[in-house]
């Protein structure tokens, strides 16, 4: 029941039930019972255990003094008088005699919103007094089973990465304009958000939606439950990843792991509806043009300087290509992660967010253009998520696009292109390997110190390093192509196969004894093994019944002979900028 409903729609705010809760971080609705009415005026003192501490506190009297202050006996004090039948005042605080009590005002959770072209991604936390709410946010979002193209579930303890997808397909009301008429809903915006496993940093991808690319064979879910694996695509363009063929986001994420190397966990995907609905929703954002538009094709006309846009301008805004750069997609992209900066610094500032109902119904609105996977659409993970993406300060999220170069086989115009070779790879490794593009304080240096002095002593010779290979979640066969490398070509003869762990790590590892630490460090140096691969422990036997290390090839594994240590400092993508920068479109 809200406070009409209670009698005490006087002097509250809807807003004031949510209270911030210190011991948790988190908002809690509080709907505190009314107190009873009396017919004496005059102040009233409650005889329920625990109500003179609690009015001790308010008051600042420190607890378990405040039995000794209120032995003496209060003077008798007349209240006001009432008209005959009208309720009893509340009694005033000393010191505040006849003046409205003041409000306390609710302080701000840090939400993390993005928007861009036709998608956005909304997730607000609110705690976990919040439920409800997630509950009926959670029925606001379609869910789409791309089978193990997607993780079940979320980790709150390692770094992730979400594929946010924008489609051209033209669903909602007033989209009829919009995009191509026939389109079955390709993947025009495309970004790969990466979140830091000690959440310092964040990098945003942006995939150019015209970059040619090969479709890897895609298994997708029927209506009817059963599976059928759409054939692959070889040098089409990106967007064909989705919607073509009946390609569902799940195509998309395993075209992003084949260009990429990196496997998204999980996709966020919306319509055009959603940069009109956010943009509303928050009073417009601020963006800034170097000369001023009038774009016949997108509508979108604004002077030159700084403008509030929203609704129908903000799409306008983000859809506009002829009017920026050299009128190509590229320049599009840099417009659209400009765009999303100015709405992320006004999400962490704006009013909206002071009020949990005013953010409510941002969330609520925000929602019904969301569709994720089924592995986050629950509204307990949706929370999860969103209480770890408000950790990233803006200063340390990076907006950069895949290094590209144009595309030699489209003749004198130029309308595609294809991956930078000399560049991106560096690019895919840093994010891979989680690697900040910002200067971050690393929560964990000394943990990391620690783990980097296991590589530093004396190593023995190859020929006596005695170890088992395991596959926890490598490729198929690379315990047997590690050690055929490892015997033929660096010399460690006392190695064996062991077949597959029990277990799927995402990480390589190779443990052994205080005694083997000179073979560790001797194997670590010819496989490329970063110090935090090593794990002190205890030895195994092998199939001579002799101690042996256990190396365990992870999901991270990338081939034999190929290092597994992460760069320690991140490459210089042009164009690369951080969230909390105020650009100009041109």
């Amino acid at each position: 029941m809200d406070a009409q409903g209670r009698g005490r729609a006087d002097n509250i705010d809807p807003a004031d039930q949510w209270v911030l809760n210190p011991a948790t971080g988190e908002y809690e609705l509080r709907l505190n019972p009314s107190p009873p009415q009396s017919a004496v005026p005059g102040p009233r003192r409650s005889s329920a255990p625990g109500a003179q501490g609690a009015a001790a506190g308010r008051r600042g009297v420190p607890a378990g003094k405040e039995q000794a202050h209120e032995t003496a006996p209060a003077p008798t004090v007349p209240g006001p008088r009432r008209r005959r039948g009208a309720p009893a005042q509340e009694p005033q605080p000393p010191g505040r005699r006849g003046r409205r009590p003041e409000k306390k005002k609710s302080r701000t959770k840090k939400v993390l919103m993005w928007t861009g072209g036709t998608m956005a991604f909304v997730l607000v936390g609110v705690g976990t007094a919040g439920y409800l709410i997630f509950k009926h946010l959670e029925g606001n979002v379609t869910t789409t089973d791309v089978g193990s193209a997607a993780k079940d579930g979320f980790s709150k303890d390692e770094a992730f990465n979400i594929l946010v997808i924008g489609t051209d397909k033209r669903t909602g009301a007033g989209n009829e304009g919009y995009g191509d008429k026939g389109s079955v809903g390709h993947a025009d915006t495309n970004i790969l958000l990466h979140v830091a496993k000690d959440r310092t940093n964040a990098t945003a991808l942006s995939i150019p939606r015209d970059l040619i690319v090969n479709i890897p064979d895609c298994p997708t879910k029927q209506p009817d439950g059963s599976t059928k694996v759409i054939p692959g695509s070889s040098k089409v363009r990106f967007n064909e990843s989705l919607g073509q063929d009946g390609r569902d986001p799940g195509c998309t994420m395993r075209t992003v792991k084949e260009i990429t190397g990196i496997s998204p966990d999980h996709f966020m995907m919306a319509d055009f509806n959603a940069v009109k609905t956010l943009t509303s929703a928050v009073g417009g954002v601020e963006v800034c043009l170097k000369h001023a538009v009038n774009d016949k094709d997108s509508h979108l006309n604004l002077p030159a300087g700084s403008s509030k846009i929203e609704g129908e301008q903000a799409l306008a805004f983000v859809r506009t290509r002829h009017s920026f750069g050299n009128h190509g997609d590229l320049d599009r992209i840099k417009v659209q992660q400009q765009f999303l900066s100015s709405l992320m610094r006004k999400m962490a500032s704006s009013d909206t967010l002071t009020n949990p109902v005013k953010l409510y119904d941002l969330a609520d609105a925000a929602t019904k253009s969301l569709t994720v996977d089924t592995g986050i659409g629950k509204a307990s993970t949706l929370k999860d998520v969103a209480l770890e993406l408000r950790k990233v300060p803006t200063k340390n999220i990076t907006f950069l696009t895949v290094p590209v170069l144009d595309n030699p086989d489209d003749g004198p115009v130029h309308k595609t292109v294809i991956v930078n070779q000399s560049q991106a790879p560096q690019v895919f490794d840093a994010i891979g390997s989680d690697v900040s593009f910002t200067e971050v304080k690393k929560k964990q240096q000394q943990a990391k110190d620690a783990q980097a002095a296991r590589l530093k002593g004396t190593r023995s010779a190859a020929a006596e390093v005695r170890v088992r290979i395991l596959n926890g979640g490598a490729k198929a066969g690379a315990a047997q192509e590690t050690l055929t490398w490892l015997q033929n070509q660096q010399g460690v003869l006392k190695s064996e196969n062991g077949s597959n762990a029990p277990e799927k790590l995402a990480r390589t590892t190779l443990e052994y004894a205080p005694d083997q630490a000179a073979q560790a460090r001797e194997l670590a140096a010819l496989m490329g093994l970063p110090g935090s691969a090593l794990k002190p422990g205890e030895s195994v036997t092998n199939s001579q019944g002799l101690p042996a290390m256990t190396l365990t090839l992870g999901k991270d594994y990338k081939g034999a002979g190929v290092s597994l240590t992460a760069p320690q400092k991140a490459p210089t993508v042009e164009g690369q900028h951080t969230a909390d920068k105020v650009q100009c479109a041109s």
